[in-house]
């Protein structure tokens, strides 16, 4: 009997393959051991993908930290945490562009100004289409600034970048099963929760440095600061490409924001 993935000769006793680890599967697949299979795969303590979401949530510089040093059987690593998250987004925006459209058209914020529903009608759109796109772009972003702060601390750049492959993914996958339950029972209060992200993403990111940097309170206060500055600085440059973008586009005109 040979493995079925590396094909290395087993002996009819052997559970496992010695060489790459995978499991002996002698049964026929059934809708029981299928059943089994995926209890055992996504429900068990044990794995890796449960393990990482519980320790993410009560110890994340322990999942982080093993990563970076080494560790990469006990937790699921960033890229597939990452793509995961991505998985899942992508499931909410069909549910959301399919049945909860309307909550998301945040128009009626912008009043006195000529065009400004279709301006806020559009910019909803875009963010909605290209969330995933944006949380991408803000991990690498994240990581500079993250690098350049705690440049004395010997974390090298990809390392930073792993960090926040983590942190924001978990946040992204919480946010989208609580924007779901959200859009379920009470829809109209869908923006307060969007805004309530923000501030979560920060004290959840400050509870990251703190533990895997050592950091006292103070030192805490005092980068996220500087995070802080660093951050609106490119906030503001990449908001002006985006304009820019945006009106070489044809997606916005400057007549749209003439004063009635």
């Amino acid at each position: 009997m040979n493995c079925k993935n590396c094909h290395t000769e087993l002996s009819e006793k052997d559970s496992y393959c010695n060489r790459c680890g995978g499991k002996v599967i002698r049964n026929r697949l059934s809708a029981k051991n299928l059943f089994e299979y995926i209890s055992e795969t996504f429900l068990n303590y044990d794995n890796a993908l449960v393990l990482t979401f519980i320790h993410l949530v009560s110890k994340p510089d322990l999942v982080i930290t093993s990563f970076i040093s080494g560790v990469r059987k006990k937790y699921i690593n960033p890229i597939s945490f990452f793509g995961l998250s991505l998985t899942v987004s992508g499931i909410s925006l069909f549910i959301i562009k399919k049945f909860y459209l309307e909550y998301l058209d945040f128009s009626n914020l912008l009043n006195g100004v000529k065009g400004s529903q279709e301006i806020m009608s559009s910019t909803s759109r875009s963010i909605l289409e290209y969330n995933s796109l944006f949380y991408f772009l803000l991990i690498p972003l994240f990581a500079l600034i993250s690098w350049i702060v705690f440049l004395d601390k010997k974390y090298n750049f990809t390392e930073h970048i792993v960090i926040y492959l983590y942190s924001m993914s978990l946040l992204s996958i919480i946010s989208v099963f609580v924007a779901q339950l959200i859009l379920l029972v009470v829809p109209q209060h869908y923006f307060m929760f969007s805004m309530f992200i923000y501030p979560l993403m920060f004290i959840y990111h400050c509870f990251i440095l703190k533990r895997i940097f050592k950091l006292t309170t103070g030192h805490l206060m005092l980068r996220s600061l500087i995070f802080f500055g660093l951050f609106f600085v490119l906030y503001l440059v990449i908001s002006i490409l985006v304009f820019v973008l945006m009106l070489a586009t044809g997606i916005v005109n400057l007549e749209d924001f003439k004063l009635q």
